[in-house]
């Protein structure tokens, strides 16, 4: 663990390692790991430190199940904006059965 980083919690003059830091462990060529146990008590240290750059993985029965990574700021998400150009790319419609009509049918099928 790197000094500088703002894992460190002070008590008067003496520093302890937070909880959530106590509770990653190194996995080799993983990286830094934690129970999804652990994770669930811990979620908001967690959040904070993916918040400050750090990638974590979060592991079940001791594989890795999920990644934590921080949010890049500069590659939000754009809204999705294009249905009517999606629409008018969509061949047209030549008749059939509806979407209500197909799922009223399959379920008076069913004797719903």
């Amino acid at each position: 663990m790197k000094s500088d980083e703002r894992l460190i919690l002070r008590d008067g003059d003496e520093e302890t390692p937070s909880s959530v830091v106590q509770e990653l462990a190194e996995l080799p060529g993983v990286g830094q790991a934690i129970s999804v146990r652990s994770a669930k008590a811990h979620l908001s240290g967690l959040l904070d430190l993916v918040a400050s750059g750090r990638e974590i993985i979060v592991t079940s029965d001791g594989k890795p199940k999920a990644r934590l990574v921080p949010m890049d700021a500069d590659a939000q998400r754009k809204p999705f904006s294009g249905t009517r150009e999606h629409l008018k790319t969509m061949p047209p419609w030549k008749g059939g059965p509806t979407a209500d009509e197909i799922v009223r049918e399959d379920r008076d099928g069913r004797g719903w």
